[in-house]
């Protein structure tokens, strides 16, 4: 037997499923095996590929075991002359297979291999090539030196920039995305150390490979597509700790104590440094827009301010300030919270809930200065100009940020995005159908009609003409019909430098999803059906202010609730998490089947199962009250389920 493919999977079903048809074709002319490894999925993977890919070997472990020693039980008994370690969220060509075993037939010194890896956007991965983590090499990446000159050998080590990415090179380092090795280096060096839980195992094994006398090869002569990141945010602050920690694993174990101790103290000043980038960057992206607004408003109230003096008060005086510095920023920062509450802050952005938030504000405002004795009144001109001014300010703002084309900022309404479907016929008509039910509000689903024979009714156009059809139609993302476009066909489109800036799926065939770069659309999952979803933002941020509201009444109650729950202390620590973001009060009901297809939540104490405390529920009644606290979310209900499980505040 020729080839092992192996993919570790954990709740990426939809992934995996694209990813073993790509599989399934590469493997026709190739004598070999497939193995999937479940690291105890809560979604539907195992199920899918009992159902739809028969002749994968399938172990499905009942614990997440980590990748290496998940990998490794395949490993242990893959019979192959080679062995693929593959991500479930990669593509790869028909000819892939035979391309990479024909070369590592004919270089009997290569020990393993890895190929271009291109993402979900059709833009080169860096890590399909690089050099070993040196503490020099470490410091230039760490610290950005990498970046700022990637054609420099000394600064360019870590992606090994420097060198063409469309030829073959001797490299150090493997990615773990893909990775062909042959068994005889493995049976030589070992399999996978298991003290690496995920990350760093791929460079631990690359260069024990190099160790053992073998080479590593990058072979750009085949690609693939890893949507990278899908199933682990790289910009998260629990990533960095992950793979900086794996990084002092990889140093301690293979470097000399004095570079090790020089490679530690760089990973944990990387770690220190990432990690506060991270948060940084989060704080700013939720901080930009409402501290433009609050400056628009305070500012402008300001200018008319100076105005309105020489109008309203007699001749040398001014409004105190207090007022301008105390007050007016108190009123400004109504306005931002009542927006805030009105969803003028949610994604994609709607100008009326800018309307609502500040006439809401302005209504809070009015009451409360009515309240205050006569000294404090100063001027209800100034608010109801702060009012107006505030309308136009900010929804000028997000016109403007809106028309620059930052995405992230985009208007309600510019979702209805512009689709093009490529296919024959028969697989575009049913893409299209499934587009339209996941995507009601689509601006244009165009069909495009990749055979060659005369173009088929109701289409737009043919393939060679797609150019001119992204640039006349104003196309936002094309959808390639995999049964009918080759990996190879559809990465070759994707590296096209179009007239405008695309985004791509692929359309599994006999597939109920539509994969992307960033999202997955399909049917069936409960949160599509979107009633009154706690996945909406508006939901989102009253559970968020019940949880605080929750929290801030526990504390002073808390004399009388150390008599009442049953682990006062635990209580005392989840009401600080809740306080921080870290958990929620009211989470979902634990079942064997876990929280597949359901929106994500924290978690949490209690649960919807807390509402009837004197029932034994089972896991099918458990589901069901999961759904339908998902989908039906409302304040009351948390509220209600807290009093009712209130022994439980400490679980």
């Amino acid at each position: 037997m020729k080839l092992s493919v192996i993919i570790v999977n954990y709740n990426v079903e939809y992934f995996l499923e694209q990813c073993l048809l790509s599989v399934r074709k590469a493997m026709k002319e190739i004598s070999g095996e497939i193995f999937v490894v479940d690291n105890n999925s809560v979604d539907h993977s195992v199920a899918m590929v009992k159902e739809k890919f028969p002749e994968v070997i399938l172990i499905a472990n009942q614990e997440n075991t980590g990748f290496s020693r998940a990998n490794n039980q395949a490993m242990k008994i893959a019979r192959g002359e080679y062995f693929l370690l593959l991500n479930p969220d990669t593509v790869v060509e028909e000819d892939t297979f035979q391309k990479i075993i024909d070369f590592m037939d004919s270089h009997p010194d290569a020990g393993g291999l890895g190929v271009k890896m291109v993402d979900g956007k059709g833009q080169f991965l860096p890590e399909s090539k690089r050099g070993l983590p040196t503490p020099a090499v470490a410091f230039y990446k760490i610290f950005g030196l990498a970046g700022l000159f990637p054609r420099s050998k000394t600064f360019g080590q870590y992606h090994l920039s420097y060198l063409d990415n469309d030829k073959i090179h001797q490299v150090d380092i493997l990615a773990g995305a893909f990775m062909l090795m042959r068994k005889s280096a493995l049976d030589k060096i070992g399999l996978l150390d298991e003290t690496f839980f995920m990350y760093g195992e791929d460079i631990d094994l690359s260069w024990r490979i190099i160790l053992g006398g073998y080479k590593n090869y990058y072979f750009p002569e085949t690609r693939i597509i890893h949507y990278k990141g899908e199933s682990t945010r790289k910009s998260s602050v629990n990533y960095v700790l992950i793979f900086y920690n794996a990084m002092l694993i990889f140093a301690r174990k293979h470097f000399s104590r004095q570079k090790a101790g020089v490679l530690t103290l760089l990973i944990k000043l990387a770690i220190y440094f990432r990690a506060g980038l991270s948060i940084a960057r989060r704080f700013a992206s939720r901080a930009f827009l409402p501290t433009l607004d609050g400056l628009l408003i305070f500012l402008g109230s300001l200018v008319f301010i100076r105005w309105w003096e020489p109008v309203i008060l007699e001749e040398g005086y001014h409004y105190p300030t207090t007022f301008l510095f105390g007050i007016l920023p108190v009123y400004t920062a109504t306005w931002l919270f009542s927006s805030y509450l009105s969803g003028a802050y949610d994604r994609p952005a709607r100008l009326i809930k800018v309307v609502q938030g500040l006439f809401a504000g302005t209504i809070t405002i009015l009451v409360f200065y009515s309240l205050l004795n006569e000294e404090y009144r100063f001027s209800r001109a100034v608010i109801l100009f702060g009012a107006i001014w505030g309308m136009l300010a900010m929804s000028g703002l997000r016109l403007i940020l809106h028309y620059l084309g930052f995405k992230q900022y985009q208007l309600s309404g510019s979702e209805n995005r512009r689709y093009a479907i490529i296919g024959a016929p028969e697989e575009c008509n049913r893409v299209a159908a499934l587009l339209r039910q996941t995507h009601p509000n689509a601006g244009l689903i165009a069909l495009i009609d990749s055979t060659k024979g005369t173009r088929a009714t109701g289409f737009v156009g043919q393939l060679h003409q797609l150019a001119d059809i992204i640039t006349i139609y104003k196309i936002d993302e094309l959808v390639f019909c995999s049964r009918d476009l080759s990996a190879g066909h559809i990465i070759d489109l994707m590296s096209q430098p179009y007239s405008r800036q695309l985004d791509y799926k692929i359309a599994p065939q006999n597939s109920g999803s539509i994969i992307g770069s960033n999202s997955i659309s399909t049917l069936g999952d409960p949160f599509i059906i979107d009633i009154d979803s706690i996945a909406k933002p508006r939901n989102k941020r009253n559970k968020r202010l019940t949880d605080l509201l929750i929290s801030f009444a526990i504390i002073p109650a808390l004399p009388l609730l150390i008599v009442v729950v049953n682990k006062p202390i635990k209580l005392l620590t989840n009401v600080l998490s809740v306080v921080f973001g870290l958990k929620t009060w009211v989470s979902y009901a634990p079942t064997q089947f876990g929280k597949q297809k359901l929106p994500g939540l924290k978690s949490g104490p209690l649960s919807p199962a807390d509402a009837f405390p004197e029932r034994d529920l089972d896991d099918d009644t458990l589901m069901n009250l999961n759904l339908l606290y998902a989908k039906h979310y409302r304040v009351t209900n948390d509220l209600n389920i807290v009093v009712t499980g209130i022994k439980k505040l400490g679980n």
